[in-house]
């Protein structure tokens, strides 16, 4: 039975929602004066283009409603009458809000979304035109998925791929466009998309772990995964962008000398946002919160011209998703000011790169499960999760740009490990040593004065060399990319962290209530001990803890070439197989894809590289070395010869510099040529990552020292100093 509101309620909601709408569409394209009087009206401008739970009680019938939430909710299968009912809400609410087209918004490999447009209108025999869209439509879509990524999965001739709602995470109004959050397979049925194994992982993680809850007595309907992810990126003006062509293509500059001044005084970090940016940042907040990412923290970075933007936590699945959502947005609506948004992960040589912290942790709908014993379970199984995995959780953040953050002073290190804090630390070691006292303390800390307030102390001090800490109820993953769609690391930590649960469940399950606390402590005491290795506390980019690491036996893959096998390692597919997250052939499948990504951004970069030395650099540098010799060619002539030691030593170095700068061309381009005929793309990627890499960086060196040499007006592109300052 088809459901739906009557004519007269519908004109009446269009009516209202176009006045909303338009009102939210106008905070987009007004001026600065009627913008600013806007801001007053936030919480009623939050989530006006997003179809969320509000809109939908709002607009579907209280049945259809009902039935929506339990599939949502509980995973109930949807039946086609509900479906159309809802499509047919869908479709009238996003006309009001001017909608012409709806689009399946999904995942491919490729790292990012992707959608096909199709308008709302169907066309009658007489000439006129009808609005349609039906429930087959809102549950399935039919791209083309012969030009996506697809890691051998499916044969290049072979076009057919299917795209399904995801029920779970809200539609969505962008650019006129009604975008429908869905998941991407093949005509087989392998998950060609991030989203599909992400939900797979959120399930086996809420499986095992209402399992552990159980044996305390709890029985949540869900437990869920919550996410926030602190976005950094750089921001700077499209003139200089336009002239760097290392930053068009590649995203990040191949050459550029050192600033005069980088991030050296610490003035940049939470200093007042110059006009400028915070224009930028206010467009951005407002276009975010009309589609319900709930943007809330905006600050400078340590880099100049960096900035970060953190949300609230929400469910993992909706964060990805937002996530995904806000980079776009970036990148659109930085144009409208001038500017272009950076979010490789080291756009500038020497100064801070970008990352996207991933703070991660578990709640149920009812309650928060982890405390004092269920706490202490959790925590252990998290600490297994992370040392047994700790190659895969590597590879979940390897990539072509994340190479150039991790293991510097900026960023984490490339090596796993765990940092808890003082209290933590203290409960784990009494219990691998047979406490049982399982409870933190809390001080206060005061400032001295009766001028300010006494603080409630955290229960951790924070660590920033740690790539997993432990951060007040949440872990807080660092190594993640700010490119990176976070899919792939929140997969691999949802499987690890489910699989330690299961084995916690299967150990203890049967144990006589009156045994389980001291069964349980023993468990956690015993599982602790055989994974300490991965707790550390100190400077993680000390040489020292390099060397400690090694003892250890903790992995330390410093590239991505290096790392990306750990996800085709028999007990990571045994992993992803035994939870129903990944089959092989998946599992094998997105190693393929990062891989080839890898190869084909290295490729890309030393071609540009070369072409840039050729073309670019060097005939400048060679016409201003022409240009010092012909003018001490003619000083010489006159009999000033004392005078011009410090010409000709210029002179001396610019053609010592052309020569190097020769040599390093040819060293890179017959390394480069070495790769590119490789057909094994790990060979391929390894030739990349050890040989091709570091010519690369002896031509950078070559091509730099000249930066500092040939005279300002001389030189081809904007410097470090003239994209990195402005106002």
């Amino acid at each position: 039975m088809f459901h739906a509101c009557n004519a007269a309620e519908i004109a009446s909601k269009r009516m209202a929602y176009r006045l909303q709408s338009s009102v939210s569409n106008s905070v987009a394209r007004s001026d600065a004066p009627r913008r600013e009087h806007l801001m007053a009206d936030l919480t009623d401008r939050f989530g006006t283009m997003v179809f969320s739970e509000d809109v939908m009680k709002k607009w579907l019938p209280k049945d259809v409603y009902k039935k929506l939430a339990a599939t949502i909710e509980e995973g109930q299968p949807l039946d086609l009458d509900v479906a159309n009912a809802v499509a047919h809400a869908m479709k009238e609410w996003a006309i009001a809000h001017g909608a012409t087209h709806y689009a399946h918004w999904f995942q491919p490999l490729s790292g990012i979304t992707s959608e096909k447009h199709d308008s709302f209108l169907e066309p009658n025999h007489d000439g006129t035109a009808i609005t349609k869209f039906s429930g087959k439509a809102l549950i399935k879509g039919e791209p083309d998925a012969s030009s996506f990524p697809n890691g051998g999965l499916r044969a290049t001739f072979e076009a057919r791929g299917y795209t399904a709602w995801d029920a779970t995470s809200p539609a969505f109004i962008k650019d006129d466009v009604l975008c429908i959050p869905t998941a991407f397979c093949s005509y087989t049925g392998e998950a060609l998309d991030k989203k599909t194994p992400l939900l797979r992982s959120m399930t086996a993680l809420d499986e095992q772990a209402k399992r552990v809850l159980a044996l305390f007595g709890k029985h949540p309907k869900r437990v869920v995964p919550s996410v926030g992810d602190e976005q950094e990126y750089f921001l700077i003006k499209k003139d200089a962008y336009r002239k760097r062509r290392d930053l068009v293509i590649c995203g990040r500059t191949l050459f550029g000398a050192a600033p005069c001044k980088g991030q050296e005084l610490e003035e940049h970090y939470f200093g007042a946002i110059r006009p400028t940016v915070s224009a930028y940042m206010k467009d951005l907040d407002n276009e975010l919160w009309a589609l319900g990412i709930p943007a809330k923290t905006k600050h400078n970075e340590v880099a100049p011209c960096q900035h970060e933007l953190a949300p609230v936590y929400s469910e993992l699945n909706e964060a990805v998703d937002n996530n995904l959502l806000m980079m776009e947005k970036m990148k659109l609506i930085a144009s409208r000011h001038d500017l272009v948004c950076l979010l490789h992960e080291k756009p500038f040589e020497g100064i801070n790169g970008s990352g996207k912290h991933n703070n991660w942790s578990l709640g149920t709908a009812d309650e928060n499960p982890l405390e004092n014993l269920q706490f202490v379970v959790f925590l252990t199984a998290v600490i297994e999760a992370v040392d047994k995995y700790q190659d895969l959780l590597r590879a979940s953040v390897a990539s072509c740009g994340n190479d150039h953050r991790l293991g510097a002073n900026e960023a984490p290190p490339a090596i796993m490990s765990i940092f808890l804090g003082d209290q933590l630390t203290e409960v784990v070691e009494m219990l691998m040593d047979g406490e049982t006292s399982v409870h933190a303390t809390t001080d206060t800390l005061t400032f001295g004065t009766v001028l300010l307030p006494n603080l409630e102390q955290d229960n951790t001090d924070r660590n920033r060399t740690s790539p997993f800490a432990f951060t007040g109820n949440k872990f807080e993953f660092r190594a993640v990319g700010s490119e990176a769609n976070v899919s792939d690391a929140n997969l691999v930590l949802d499987c690890a962290v489910a699989q330690a649960l299961r084995d916690f469940a299967d150990a203890l399950e049967g144990t006589p209530e009156a045994d389980f606390q001291e069964a349980a402590l023993a468990y956690c005491a015993e599982h602790l001990r055989e994974h300490r290795r991965i707790l550390f506390s100190g400077d993680g980019y000390s040489e020292a803890w390099e060397k400690e690491a090694e003892s250890r036996g903790l992995c330390n893959f410093r590239t991505a070439a290096d790392a990306l096998p750990a996800f085709v390692a028999e007990k990571n597919l045994a992993l992803f197989q035994e939870l129903g997250v990944l089959s092989e052939a998946e599992a094998v499948c997105r190693y393929e894809v990062k891989l080839e990504k890898y190869n084909k951004l290295m490729n890309i970069e030393a071609t540009t590289m070369i072409r840039e030395a050729r073309r670019t650099y060097r005939p400048v540098i060679t016409a201003y070395a022409t240009k010092v010799a012909k003018g001490l060619e003619a000083i010489r002539a006159a009999g000033a010869e004392a005078a011009m030691q410090c010409e000709q030593n210029t002179l001396n170095k610019l053609c010592n510099g052309i020569t190097d700068i020769n040599e390093a061309i040819k060293a890179l381009d017959a390394v480069h040529v070495k790769a590119e005929s490789m057909a094994d793309g790990q060979e391929q990627a390894n030739c990349y990552a050890h040989e091709v890499a570091p010519a690369m960086a002896d031509l950078r060196a070559a091509v730099d020292a000249m930066e500092e040499i040939v005279a300002a007006d001389y030189w081809p592109v904007p410097t470090y100093d003239d994209v990195l300052f402005y106002v």
